[in-house]
Protein backbone atom coordinates (compact mmCIF):
# COMPACT_ATOMS: atom_id res chain seq x y z
CA UNK A 1 0.00 0.00 0.00
CA UNK A 2 1.72 3.40 -1.13
CA UNK A 3 1.58 6.78 0.87
CA UNK A 4 -1.14 8.09 -0.96
CA UNK A 5 -3.16 4.80 0.04
CA UNK A 6 -2.45 5.18 3.87
CA UNK A 7 -3.45 8.87 4.39
CA UNK A 8 -5.66 9.60 6.90
CA UNK A 9 -7.14 12.46 8.90
CA UNK A 10 -7.18 12.59 12.31
CA UNK A 11 -10.40 14.25 14.13
CA UNK A 12 -9.71 17.63 16.49
CA UNK A 13 -10.08 15.69 19.82
CA UNK A 14 -7.00 14.43 19.27
CA UNK A 15 -3.47 16.31 19.96
CA UNK A 16 -1.26 17.17 17.41
CA UNK A 17 2.02 18.71 17.67
CA UNK A 18 2.07 20.42 14.04
CA UNK A 19 -1.54 21.72 13.89
CA UNK A 20 -4.40 23.36 16.38
CA UNK A 21 -6.21 20.95 18.87
CA UNK A 22 -9.16 23.14 19.25
CA UNK A 23 -11.92 20.34 20.20
CA UNK A 24 -14.26 22.35 18.44
CA UNK A 25 -14.23 25.24 20.99
CA UNK A 26 -13.55 28.71 20.92
CA UNK A 27 -12.08 27.99 24.26
CA UNK A 28 -8.96 26.00 22.44
CA UNK A 29 -8.91 28.56 19.52
CA UNK A 30 -5.30 28.53 18.35
CA UNK A 31 -4.38 25.48 20.74
CA UNK A 32 -0.92 24.08 20.03
CA UNK A 33 -0.02 21.20 21.96
CA UNK A 34 3.66 19.67 23.28
CA UNK A 35 2.84 16.06 22.79
CA UNK A 36 0.57 14.61 20.08
CA UNK A 37 -2.08 11.71 20.95
CA UNK A 38 -0.23 7.53 21.31
CA UNK A 39 -3.07 6.22 18.65
CA UNK A 40 -1.62 9.08 16.21
CA UNK A 41 2.60 8.18 17.14
CA UNK A 42 1.71 4.17 16.54
CA UNK A 43 -0.60 4.68 13.04
CA UNK A 44 2.37 6.87 11.98
CA UNK A 45 4.90 3.90 13.23
CA UNK A 46 2.64 1.65 11.02
CA UNK A 47 3.38 4.38 7.70
CA UNK A 48 0.19 5.65 7.85
CA UNK A 49 0.49 9.47 7.03
CA UNK A 50 -1.54 12.37 8.63
CA UNK A 51 -3.43 14.10 5.39
CA UNK A 52 -5.17 16.66 7.97
CA UNK A 53 -6.97 17.69 10.86
CA UNK A 54 -11.19 17.49 10.59
CA UNK A 55 -13.37 19.61 12.91
CA UNK A 56 -15.54 18.71 15.26
CA UNK A 57 -19.13 19.84 17.04
CA UNK A 58 -17.89 21.66 20.54
CA UNK A 59 -16.24 18.49 22.76
CA UNK A 60 -17.01 16.21 20.59
CA UNK A 61 -20.35 15.19 22.05
CA UNK A 62 -23.01 16.27 20.05
CA UNK A 63 -24.79 14.92 16.97
CA UNK A 64 -22.63 14.84 14.15
CA UNK A 65 -20.23 17.83 15.04
CA UNK A 66 -23.15 20.63 14.55
CA UNK A 67 -21.67 22.74 17.56
CA UNK A 68 -17.90 23.67 16.31
CA UNK A 69 -17.68 27.06 17.16
CA UNK A 70 -16.64 27.31 13.32
CA UNK A 71 -20.16 26.79 12.56
CA UNK A 72 -21.80 23.38 11.09
CA UNK A 73 -21.43 21.75 7.94
CA UNK A 74 -24.77 21.94 6.23
CA UNK A 75 -25.63 20.86 2.63
CA UNK A 76 -29.49 21.65 1.85
CA UNK A 77 -30.46 21.82 5.11
CA UNK A 78 -28.60 18.25 6.41
CA UNK A 79 -25.83 18.54 8.98
CA UNK A 80 -22.66 16.40 7.84
CA UNK A 81 -19.65 15.36 9.36
CA UNK A 82 -16.02 16.27 8.38
CA UNK A 83 -14.14 13.27 9.27
CA UNK A 84 -16.98 11.05 6.98
CA UNK A 85 -17.11 13.45 4.15
CA UNK A 86 -13.47 13.50 4.05
CA UNK A 87 -13.51 9.14 3.93
CA UNK A 88 -16.20 9.53 1.58
CA UNK A 89 -14.81 11.93 -1.00
CA UNK A 90 -11.70 9.08 -1.05
CA UNK A 91 -9.97 12.04 0.00
CA UNK A 92 -8.18 10.03 3.44
CA UNK A 93 -8.50 6.05 3.84
CA UNK A 94 -10.06 6.25 7.21
CA UNK A 95 -10.42 8.25 10.26
CA UNK A 96 -9.09 8.47 13.86
CA UNK A 97 -11.92 9.98 15.76
CA UNK A 98 -12.39 10.15 19.62
CA UNK A 99 -16.50 8.68 20.20
CA UNK A 100 -17.46 10.43 23.43
CA UNK A 101 -21.13 9.64 22.77
CA UNK A 102 -21.66 8.02 19.28
CA UNK A 103 -20.78 10.47 17.05
CA UNK A 104 -18.28 8.66 14.54
CA UNK A 105 -21.07 5.19 14.70
CA UNK A 106 -24.09 7.95 13.21
CA UNK A 107 -21.76 9.10 10.63
CA UNK A 108 -20.40 5.73 9.80
CA UNK A 109 -24.57 5.08 9.19
CA UNK A 110 -25.59 7.91 7.36
CA UNK A 111 -22.85 8.28 5.18
CA UNK A 112 -22.78 3.99 4.69
CA UNK A 113 -19.30 4.20 5.46
CA UNK A 114 -17.85 1.39 8.21
CA UNK A 115 -16.82 2.66 12.11
CA UNK A 116 -15.18 0.19 14.73
CA UNK A 117 -15.00 1.33 18.40
CA UNK A 118 -12.94 -1.04 20.34
CA UNK A 119 -13.06 -2.66 23.96
CA UNK A 120 -12.52 0.11 26.15
CA UNK A 121 -9.17 0.29 27.34
CA UNK A 122 -7.82 -1.71 24.03
CA UNK A 123 -6.71 1.42 22.54
CA UNK A 124 -4.81 4.34 24.13
CA UNK A 125 -6.23 7.65 25.13
CA UNK A 126 -3.25 9.48 26.15
CA UNK A 127 -3.10 12.96 24.01
CA UNK A 128 -6.93 12.80 23.71
CA UNK A 129 -8.86 16.00 24.64
CA UNK A 130 -10.77 14.03 27.79
CA UNK A 131 -14.48 14.81 28.00
CA UNK A 132 -15.96 11.61 29.35
CA UNK A 133 -13.16 9.79 30.23
CA UNK A 134 -15.21 6.58 31.44
CA UNK A 135 -16.72 5.81 28.07
CA UNK A 136 -15.20 7.55 25.16
CA UNK A 137 -12.68 5.37 23.06
CA UNK A 138 -10.89 6.15 20.08
CA UNK A 139 -12.19 4.47 17.16
CA UNK A 140 -11.49 4.04 13.00
CA UNK A 141 -13.67 5.38 10.54
CA UNK A 142 -13.19 4.12 7.10
CA UNK A 143 -15.17 2.99 3.86
CA UNK A 144 -14.32 -0.97 4.33
CA UNK A 145 -14.09 -3.20 7.50
CA UNK A 146 -10.67 -4.57 6.03
CA UNK A 147 -8.96 -0.63 5.98
CA UNK A 148 -11.04 -0.51 9.69
CA UNK A 149 -9.18 -3.32 11.14
CA UNK A 150 -5.88 -2.62 9.68
CA UNK A 151 -5.97 0.62 11.37
CA UNK A 152 -6.81 -0.45 14.07
CA UNK A 153 -4.36 -3.05 14.80
CA UNK A 154 -1.61 -0.61 14.06
CA UNK A 155 -3.31 1.85 17.45
CA UNK A 156 -4.26 -0.71 19.63
CA UNK A 157 -2.58 -2.24 22.47
CA UNK A 158 -1.41 -1.64 26.05
CA UNK A 159 -0.12 2.08 27.03
CA UNK A 160 1.84 2.95 30.45
CA UNK A 161 1.22 6.50 29.70
CA UNK A 162 -2.76 5.92 29.80
CA UNK A 163 -4.15 4.62 33.59
CA UNK A 164 -7.34 3.13 31.84
CA UNK A 165 -4.91 1.25 29.04
CA UNK A 166 -5.48 -2.82 29.33
CA UNK A 167 -2.51 -5.33 29.77
CA UNK A 168 -1.82 -6.62 26.68
CA UNK A 169 -2.62 -9.46 27.20
CA UNK A 170 -6.19 -8.55 27.41
CA UNK A 171 -5.56 -6.45 24.45
CA UNK A 172 -4.36 -9.93 22.50
CA UNK A 173 -7.99 -11.03 23.03
CA UNK A 174 -9.04 -9.82 20.10
CA UNK A 175 -7.41 -13.19 18.07
CA UNK A 176 -9.99 -15.80 20.44
CA UNK A 177 -13.30 -14.14 19.38
CA UNK A 178 -15.69 -16.61 18.73
CA UNK A 179 -17.19 -16.19 15.26
CA UNK A 180 -20.96 -14.78 15.10
CA UNK A 181 -23.18 -16.87 14.57
CA UNK A 182 -26.39 -15.93 16.56
CA UNK A 183 -27.54 -12.27 16.81
CA UNK A 184 -29.98 -10.45 19.41
CA UNK A 185 -32.05 -7.92 17.60
CA UNK A 186 -33.62 -5.42 19.84
CA UNK A 187 -37.44 -5.35 18.96
CA UNK A 188 -39.53 -2.08 18.91
CA UNK A 189 -36.85 0.29 18.49
CA UNK A 190 -37.80 3.83 17.55
CA UNK A 191 -36.57 4.58 14.43
CA UNK A 192 -38.27 5.72 10.99
CA UNK A 193 -38.40 4.10 7.61
CA UNK A 194 -34.94 4.38 5.91
CA UNK A 195 -33.26 2.99 9.25
CA UNK A 196 -35.83 -0.01 9.58
CA UNK A 197 -34.99 -0.84 5.96
CA UNK A 198 -31.25 -1.02 6.66
CA UNK A 199 -32.02 -3.02 9.48
CA UNK A 200 -34.39 -4.91 7.11
CA UNK A 201 -31.42 -5.64 4.44
CA UNK A 202 -28.84 -6.62 7.32
CA UNK A 203 -30.87 -9.49 8.42
CA UNK A 204 -32.03 -10.70 5.27
CA UNK A 205 -28.04 -10.83 4.57
CA UNK A 206 -27.38 -12.30 7.91
CA UNK A 207 -30.29 -15.14 7.17
CA UNK A 208 -28.52 -15.76 3.83
CA UNK A 209 -25.05 -16.28 5.30
CA UNK A 210 -26.22 -18.55 7.88
CA UNK A 211 -26.27 -16.17 10.52
CA UNK A 212 -29.88 -16.93 13.07
CA UNK A 213 -31.46 -13.37 14.19
CA UNK A 214 -34.00 -14.03 17.08
CA UNK A 215 -35.98 -10.68 18.70
CA UNK A 216 -35.39 -9.79 22.08
CA UNK A 217 -37.45 -7.23 24.15
CA UNK A 218 -34.98 -5.26 26.56
CA UNK A 219 -35.87 -2.23 28.61
CA UNK A 220 -32.55 -2.09 29.80
CA UNK A 221 -31.33 -0.09 26.77
CA UNK A 222 -33.55 3.07 27.84
CA UNK A 223 -31.83 2.65 31.22
CA UNK A 224 -28.71 2.91 29.59
CA UNK A 225 -29.18 6.05 27.67
CA UNK A 226 -30.61 7.65 31.06
CA UNK A 227 -27.57 6.70 32.74
CA UNK A 228 -24.84 7.39 30.49
CA UNK A 229 -26.31 11.07 29.64
CA UNK A 230 -25.96 11.53 33.42
CA UNK A 231 -22.23 10.05 33.98
CA UNK A 232 -20.92 12.24 30.48
CA UNK A 233 -22.58 15.07 31.88
CA UNK A 234 -20.99 14.60 34.92
CA UNK A 235 -17.33 13.85 33.79
CA UNK A 236 -17.62 16.69 31.36
CA UNK A 237 -18.04 19.03 34.22
CA UNK A 238 -15.30 18.15 35.83
CA UNK A 239 -13.27 18.10 32.70
CA UNK A 240 -13.68 21.21 31.27
CA UNK A 241 -13.45 22.85 34.55
CA UNK A 242 -9.45 23.32 33.52
CA UNK A 243 -10.53 25.75 31.18
CA UNK A 244 -10.59 29.26 32.99
CA UNK A 245 -8.98 31.76 30.75
CA UNK A 246 -6.37 31.72 32.85
CA UNK A 247 -2.79 29.50 31.57
CA UNK A 248 -4.25 28.62 28.18
CA UNK A 249 -6.78 29.20 26.06
CA UNK A 250 -9.81 31.97 25.66
CA UNK A 251 -9.43 34.90 27.79
CA UNK A 252 -11.91 37.79 27.85
CA UNK A 253 -10.94 40.95 27.53
CA UNK A 254 -13.04 42.75 30.21
CA UNK A 255 -12.95 41.59 33.97
CA UNK A 256 -12.22 42.56 37.10
CA UNK A 257 -11.29 40.16 39.61
CA UNK A 258 -10.46 36.40 39.08
CA UNK A 259 -13.80 35.09 39.60
CA UNK A 260 -15.37 37.47 36.78
CA UNK A 261 -11.98 36.50 34.56
CA UNK A 262 -13.28 32.61 34.69
CA UNK A 263 -17.07 34.24 34.46
CA UNK A 264 -16.60 36.06 31.08
CA UNK A 265 -14.40 33.38 29.66
CA UNK A 266 -16.00 30.66 30.06
CA UNK A 267 -19.61 32.39 29.06
CA UNK A 268 -17.96 33.71 26.07
CA UNK A 269 -15.92 30.81 25.16
CA UNK A 270 -18.51 28.06 25.31
CA UNK A 271 -21.41 27.32 23.31
CA UNK A 272 -25.37 26.43 24.14
CA UNK A 273 -25.15 22.68 24.36
CA UNK A 274 -21.89 22.67 26.29
CA UNK A 275 -22.87 25.43 28.47
CA UNK A 276 -25.92 22.75 29.45
CA UNK A 277 -24.25 20.03 29.85
CA UNK A 278 -22.02 21.67 32.13
CA UNK A 279 -24.96 22.97 34.29
CA UNK A 280 -26.67 19.18 34.66
CA UNK A 281 -23.46 18.08 35.41
CA UNK A 282 -22.67 20.38 37.96
CA UNK A 283 -26.04 19.90 39.54
CA UNK A 284 -25.53 16.17 39.52
CA UNK A 285 -22.75 16.42 41.59
CA UNK A 286 -23.93 18.27 44.29
CA UNK A 287 -23.68 17.40 47.62
CA UNK A 288 -27.39 16.70 47.45
CA UNK A 289 -27.39 14.99 44.02
CA UNK A 290 -24.88 12.95 44.24
CA UNK A 291 -26.00 9.88 46.03
CA UNK A 292 -29.29 10.03 44.59
CA UNK A 293 -28.47 10.94 41.24
CA UNK A 294 -24.66 10.29 40.39
CA UNK A 295 -24.10 7.33 42.44
CA UNK A 296 -27.32 5.59 41.21
CA UNK A 297 -26.20 5.95 37.65
CA UNK A 298 -23.04 4.28 38.36
CA UNK A 299 -25.10 1.74 39.84
CA UNK A 300 -27.46 1.24 36.96
CA UNK A 301 -23.87 0.82 34.74
CA UNK A 302 -23.34 -2.25 36.81
CA UNK A 303 -26.66 -3.67 35.86
CA UNK A 304 -26.61 -2.66 32.30
CA UNK A 305 -22.88 -4.66 32.24
CA UNK A 306 -24.91 -7.54 33.88
CA UNK A 307 -27.91 -7.58 31.73
CA UNK A 308 -25.84 -7.69 28.52
CA UNK A 309 -23.44 -10.74 30.05
CA UNK A 310 -26.87 -12.47 30.26
CA UNK A 311 -27.62 -11.37 26.47
CA UNK A 312 -24.25 -12.64 25.02
CA UNK A 313 -24.87 -16.10 27.11
CA UNK A 314 -27.35 -16.85 24.46
CA UNK A 315 -26.24 -14.58 21.32
CA UNK A 316 -22.74 -13.45 19.70
CA UNK A 317 -23.89 -9.76 19.17
CA UNK A 318 -26.58 -7.74 19.51
CA UNK A 319 -28.15 -6.01 16.45
CA UNK A 320 -29.69 -1.92 16.57
CA UNK A 321 -29.61 0.84 14.49
CA UNK A 322 -27.15 3.33 15.30
CA UNK A 323 -29.52 6.66 14.54
CA UNK A 324 -33.35 7.12 14.18
CA UNK A 325 -33.36 8.42 10.95
CA UNK A 326 -30.42 8.84 8.17
CA UNK A 327 -30.73 12.51 8.03
CA UNK A 328 -30.43 15.54 10.52
CA UNK A 329 -31.79 18.32 9.70
CA UNK A 330 -31.09 21.60 10.23
CA UNK A 331 -34.85 22.37 11.36
CA UNK A 332 -34.93 19.31 13.75
CA UNK A 333 -32.03 20.74 15.84
CA UNK A 334 -33.52 24.07 16.26
CA UNK A 335 -36.92 22.41 17.23
CA UNK A 336 -35.30 20.30 20.10
CA UNK A 337 -32.06 21.91 21.82
CA UNK A 338 -31.61 18.32 23.41
CA UNK A 339 -32.16 15.96 20.71
CA UNK A 340 -28.82 14.35 21.24
CA UNK A 341 -29.19 13.28 24.60
CA UNK A 342 -32.61 11.55 23.03
CA UNK A 343 -30.29 10.39 20.06
CA UNK A 344 -28.19 8.79 21.87
CA UNK A 345 -30.43 5.61 22.86
CA UNK A 346 -28.63 3.35 20.49
CA UNK A 347 -25.00 4.70 21.27
CA UNK A 348 -24.99 4.87 24.60
CA UNK A 349 -25.09 1.06 25.58
CA UNK A 350 -21.82 0.84 24.45
CA UNK A 351 -20.51 3.22 25.41
CA UNK A 352 -21.25 2.72 29.71
CA UNK A 353 -20.76 -0.72 29.25
CA UNK A 354 -16.88 0.14 27.19
CA UNK A 355 -18.20 -2.86 24.66
CA UNK A 356 -16.91 -2.80 21.21
CA UNK A 357 -19.32 -1.71 18.74
CA UNK A 358 -19.19 -1.86 15.20
CA UNK A 359 -21.29 -0.05 12.44
CA UNK A 360 -22.05 -1.59 8.58
CA UNK A 361 -24.56 -1.46 6.44
CA UNK A 362 -26.47 1.18 7.89
CA UNK A 363 -26.32 -0.75 11.18
CA UNK A 364 -24.34 -1.24 14.66
CA UNK A 365 -23.81 -4.92 15.73
CA UNK A 366 -22.26 -4.82 19.79
CA UNK A 367 -20.50 -7.73 20.50
CA UNK A 368 -18.66 -8.94 23.79
CA UNK A 369 -15.26 -7.35 25.36
CA UNK A 370 -12.66 -8.21 22.37
CA UNK A 371 -14.66 -9.13 19.19
CA UNK A 372 -13.79 -6.46 17.41
CA UNK A 373 -12.29 -9.15 14.83
CA UNK A 374 -15.75 -11.05 14.72
CA UNK A 375 -17.85 -7.79 14.46
CA UNK A 376 -15.89 -7.07 11.58
CA UNK A 377 -16.30 -9.90 10.00
CA UNK A 378 -20.09 -9.67 9.65
CA UNK A 379 -19.50 -6.15 8.58
CA UNK A 380 -17.82 -7.57 5.35
CA UNK A 381 -20.94 -9.20 4.92
CA UNK A 382 -23.09 -5.93 5.02
CA UNK A 383 -20.17 -4.44 2.70
CA UNK A 384 -19.98 -7.39 0.29
CA UNK A 385 -16.32 -7.16 0.77
CA UNK A 386 -14.08 -10.34 -0.26
CA UNK A 387 -12.46 -12.09 2.18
Amino acid sequence: MNEMNKRIVVDDMLLTTDAPTTAGSKMLDGYMSLLEAEALTRAKAAEYTIGGKADVGEFSFDLLGETSYRGAIVQNGVLKNASAEIVASGDALAALCLDVNGTPRRAAAQYALVSVKPTYGRVSRYGTIPVACSGETVSVLAKTAGDCRALLDAIAGHDDKDGTSLPEELCNKVSEAVPVRRVALLKNFQADATVTEKIDAAIKEFTTNGIEVVEIDNEIFAAARTAWNVLMCAELCNNVSRYDGVKYGYRAENFSGIDELYTNSRTEAFGELLKTAILFGSETLSTENYMKVYDKCLRTRRVVCEEFAKIFSDFDALLLPACSTMTYTEKAIAENKHFVFEENLYTAPASITGLPAVVAGGVQLVGKAFSENALLDVAKILTKEAN
